[in-house]
């Protein structure tokens, strides 16, 4: 494990260097000892005019998420946030889960918030089920319990995120709360080979190293990623291991056609926790497999074709061994093992027709999944009559049709959609969806939508069960209707501002109720009996470069009213950025996180009343042509805040990392 000491020491290396590589931060700045002149003269150049309107120009930001075809973000009538490449850069992120807690809106539960650690995704107050995870279209959640694991996805092959906060069933069926889709890098066009190779090491031995290349063969593009990650655990030996590999290729097949194919494995390994209390230890082991293969077709110049398909196989074994402090029986016996085998494949086609003012999507997608759930269980609970192991084989076949029109009349644009989904365990679901935007001026648009969405009962809830829980064949999908509104302005030339309002009408929404599953047994059953109202807003906002300072900042409140027993919750979350960027070879971030959880129940011993803060640094060295030197610098949780819901996730306490990046 490094000392403290060398990461303080690195720490200040990383202030002098601006200093020691020609000039103070301030000069860096581009402000010289004449008063000013220097600034107040390139103030007027073409290029930091654009960069003052950089939160502007939206017509030059596509998003391809909300209508599942690429289009303005001022066309978008969704609540959309798009994380870049670049932000993911500047963050030194290990893991989705670290990026997306960055998200306004978007509330992350880690398991420990430690090095590569799970996590929990809830957007503006839904469950974790409700929230839909993709990666290059393919969906990502467990067939089993609705959740998505993230920590198996390498950041480095991320080229954005575009996340929508809100019902997105109308464009991709099951996702009551909202999307978060993860789009790779493409292959480049260049024949010269271009890539990264980047490592870094922190305390507790944790580190990580991988390394990428794209390039272009003859007519065929590649990007190659490979990467490893391992920790011995920040805190009570929660480690964490990881090999991954992803690749993806473009191949054009003729003038107007291309065919393009991705694969990607991973197999991490976790220590979930250690609890005394509670006489045991949990440990994970994990694989994934994907792979998908698309074709890409111009008809005409107004009509596109596009066929994917795609097939995704996860493994996932929780182990629950017994501690030792003598309630379970001996140190190391097995108390009970979860173990999860799914496969999912499927296939989607859609028409794009764009004519003039007016874009229209028709589409349709089947796929079949398959769930092999086992559980095991220890001598202690095998003492009280409960059968050595538990096995389910449910399966679930699924499709849908979907059409959407984009339709842009001068100041508006107008996107109806609809959506009809077929389900083989819960039946089937109807989704429209109405959106609107209008601009109001030079740098301000108004939008309005209104959607009904849905999420289909996980397996293990409907067909699967589990220990001390029965299957529920007759649950229906939860569903929902939605209202959001907002506006997105940049009201000076320093200034970009967002504001959104939504209202969330959940009905049939799924709840466990205790021994509902009758005699003999008494098993536990979940049930559609739960009407909730979700509603809120969020405030963002964000600041050009002033002397090369950047401000950002964002607050998002959710009030959470169970209908049925009066209860409420209430929810909110505020992120802090202040960036320093000389865009020559310094930069420096401070970025604070807060959030309120309102756990009600004092079994939990949660604890999150605090900002946690963390600070990134990086400094280019010797840059030569087109290949430089990245020296990075991570210190988290600089105050050693506290924020988790449950005292068998306490997070780390400070602690550093630094680390090396070669771009060529």
């Amino acid at each position: 494990m490094l000392k403290k000491e060398r990461f303080f020491i690195l720490a200040a290396l990383f202030i002098l260097l601006p200093i020691l590589n020609g000039g103070s931060v301030v000069q860096a700045a581009g402000i010289s000892g004449t008063g000013g002149q220097k600034i107040a003269a390139h103030s007027n150049s073409e290029e930091t005019i654009q960069d003052l309107l950089l939160f502007w120009e939206e017509k030059d930001l596509y998003v391809r998420t909300a209508t599942r075809y690429e289009k303005p973000l001022s066309q978008a009538a969704e609540n959309i946030t798009v994380i870049t490449a670049k932000d993911i850069e500047e963050m030194n992120a290990h893991t989705v889960s670290e990026v997306l807690n960055r998200v306004t809106g978007l509330f992350v539960s880690f398991g420990g918030q430690d090095f590569g650690s799970s996590a929990l995704y809830y957007i503006q107050g839904s469950e974790e089920r409700h929230v839909t995870v993709m990666i290059d279209g393919v969906a990502w959640n467990f067939l089993s319990g609705g959740n998505a694991e993230t920590n198996n996805i390498p950041v480095r092959i991320i080229d954005r995120i575009e996340i929508i906060k809100g019902p997105g069933s109308s464009a991709w069926g099951s996702a009551l709360g909202g999307v978060i889709n993860i789009i790779t890098k493409e292959p480049t066009d260049s024949c010269r080979p271009s890539g990264s190779i980047t490592g870094s090491y922190g305390e507790a031995n944790s580190q990580d190293y991988s390394a990428d290349i794209s390039s272009r063969l003859g007519s065929v593009g590649y990007y190659l990623y490979a990467g490893h990650q391992e920790s011995e655990g920040l805190r009570d030996d929660r480690y964490f291991h990881n090999n991954s590999f992803y690749s993806k290729i473009r191949l054009p097949l003729a003038e107007d056609i291309r065919l393009g194919l991705t694969f990607g494995y991973s197999e991490p390994e976790q220590r979930f926790l250690t609890s005394p209390a509670q006489d045991i230890t949990s440990d994970g082991d994990a694989s994934t497999l994907f792979a998908t293969l698309s074709l890409d077709a111009v008809i005409t110049p107004e009509l596109t074709f596009n066929l994917d398909f795609h097939t995704l196989r996860q493994k996932f074994t929780q182990t629950s061994d017994v501690f030792g402090s003598g309630f379970y029986g001996p140190a190391g016996d097995l108390f009970l093992e979860n173990m999860y085998k799914e496969k999912t494949t499927g296939g989607a086609a859609k028409l794009i027709w764009k004519h003039d003012l007016q874009t229209t999507v028709l589409g349709a997608e089947i796929i079949h999944g398959s769930l092999d759930q086992t559980v095991n269980l220890g001598p202690f609970l095998q003492s009280w009559g409960l059968p050595a192991s538990l096995a389910a084989t449910p399966d679930v076949g699924r499709w849908g049709v979907f059409f959407n029109d984009t339709v842009t009349l001068e100041k508006f644009s107008i996107t109806p959609g609809i959506r009809y989904d077929h389900n083989s365990v819960s039946g089937n679901f109807t989704s429209p969806s109405l959106g609107m935007t209008y601009k109001t001026g030079e740098h301000t648009i108004l939008r309005v939508s209104a959607a009904r969405g849905f999420t289909m009962p996980p397996l293990s809830f409907s067909s699967a069960g589990g220990l001390f829980l029965d299957p529920n064949p007759s649950l229906k999908p939860e569903r929902v209707w939605s209202y959001q509104a907002g506006v997105e302005s940049g009201l000076t030339d320093y200034l970009w501002v967002k504001a959104t309002i939504f209202y969330h009408d959940v009905k049939d929404a799924i709840v466990k109720e205790l021994y509902a599953g009758g005699a003999p047994a008494f098993n536990d059953l979940y049930l559609n009996k739960g009407n909730i109202r979700r509603r809120g807003f969020e405030l963002e906002a964000e600041t050009t470069p002033f002397y090369n300072f950047s401000l950002k900042a964002g607050f998002a409140y959710v009030k959470k009213e169970f209908l049925e027993d009066g209860e409420d919750a209430d929810r909110y979350a505020c992120n802090v950025s202040l960036k320093y960027d000389d865009r020559r070879s310094f930069m420096a971030q401070l970025f604070g996180h807060y959030i309120w959880w309102d756990i009600k129940d004092p079994a939990d011993e949660a604890k999150y009343n605090a900002f946690i803060w963390d600070l990134n640094l990086r400094k280019k060295l010797f840059p030569t042509g087109k290949t430089n030197t990245e020296l990075f610098f991570t210190l988290h949780n600089i105050f050693n805040g506290s924020q988790y819901t449950f005292d068998g996730y306490i997070n780390p306490d400070r602690w550093a990392e630094g680390g090396l990046r070669v771009k060529f």
